[in-house]
């Protein structure tokens, strides 16, 4: 029970399960919003009987999920800039190695260039030289599949 609570914004049109389940959770509620389609599909006898308990139901746009990062993408991007790989960098922060690909991605639109395990110049160079992918592998000492990979990003 959270007696702090004025304002509850809904998700599903209000039923009387949904009622009686707002006003024991938060009795000093005032203002219920939703959104218009949740506003449309909701009874206006709900709305009604509510407006006698003086609870105002509202439409409200609350669109987007709300941000996870609580400012992690600033120490991403430092661990990154400091030479941390991904992987060192989730574990680090004790974040999802997906997640820190994001943030990266997310703080820096240009991550993709910025911190490469092999010369793509290079090898894209040896390539037009007439060396094969193979022949690159073997002389640069690099996996083939990440040869290939290189030659065929476009």
């Amino acid at each position: 029970m959270d007696e702090d609570v004025k304002t509850v914004h809904i998700t599903k049109a209000l039923s009387s399960a949904v009622i009686v389940n707002l006003i024991e959770n938060y009795p000093n509620l005032e203002v219920i919003t939703c959104s218009p389609s949740v506003y449309d599909r909701t009874s206006s006898k709900y709305i009604d009987a509510l407006s006698q308990l003086d609870i105002e139901v509202k439409k409200k746009y609350n669109w987007g999920a709300k941000s996870q990062t609580n400012g992690a993408e600033f120490e991403v991007l430092e661990l990154s800039d400091n030479g941390l790989k991904p992987k060192e960098i989730a574990q680090k922060l004790d974040l999802k190695l997906n997640r820190v690909y994001y943030l990266l991605k997310k703080s820096n639109a240009k991550y993709d260039n910025r911190k490469r395990k092999h010369d793509h110049e290079e090898i894209k160079e040896l390539k037009n030289e007439g060396l094969s992918a193979k022949e690159i592998s073997q002389k640069l000492n690099i996996p083939l599949r990440s040869v290939y990979y290189i030659l065929n990003k476009k």
